[in-house]
C-alpha cells in the first residue's frame, strides 16, 4: 500500500533542517568513536564506566537524529567523522569538554528553528544531556 502520510511529511522539508540533522548526525558519530578512544585513557575505572556512560547517549542520539533524517528524507544518512580526536587524555577532555558545549548552543539553535515538535524534543532533550557530559568533561579536567 502507498504511504500517503510518510510522502506529505517528507515534501515540505526544509532542507537547511535536514543540513543541520546530517551535521548532528555526524558530530554524534565522531563523539562516538573519541569517547571510546577516551576511555580507554581513562586514569580509572571510575572515570572510564562514566565515559563510556556518555557514550551510550552519543549513541542513543546518533540513532534518534539518525532516524528523524530518515523520517523527514526518506533516506538514510551516510555519517563521516567530522573532527579528529586527541590522542592524549587531557587534551581529549579539552577537546571534549569544548565540542560538547559548542553542542548545546547548536542543538538549542537548531530546536528553536524547527516547526516539528519531534524535532524540537528531540535536539533539546540532546541538549540536556550535552550540558551534562560537559560537567562531567570539566570535572574530569580538573582532577587531571
Amino acid at each position: 500500500m502507498f504511504d500517503y502520510l510518510s510522502i506529505y511529511e517528507r515534501f515540505p522539508t526544509d532542507q537547511g533542517l535536514l543540513n543541520d540533522i546530517a551535521k548532528a548526525i555526524n558530530g554524534e558519530y565522531s563523539a562516538i568513536a573519541c569517547y571510546e578512544r577516551l576511555a580507554k585513557l581513562a586514569p580509572n575505572e571510575e572515570t572510564r564506566k562514566r565515559i563510556l556512560e556518555i557514550r551510550q547517549d552519543e549513541i542513543r542520539h546518533y540513532q534518534h537524529f539518525t532516524q528523524l533524517y530518515f523520517r523527514l528524507s526518506g533516506r538514510q544518512p551516510t555519517p563521516t567523522m567530522n573532527e579528529g580526536c586527541p590522542a592524549e587524555y587531557k587534551a581529549g577532555l579539552d577537546f571534549a569538554y569544548k565540542d560538547e558545549q559548542e553542542t548545546v548552543d547548536f542543538y538549542l539553535e537548531t530546536a528553536d528553528k524547527s516547526a516539528d515538535r519531534t524535532v524540537q524534543e528531540a535536539f533539546r532533550r540532546a541538549a540536556a544531556d550535552e550540558q551534562n557530559h560537559a560537567v562531567w568533561f570539566l570535572y574530569f579536567l580538573m582532577r587531571s
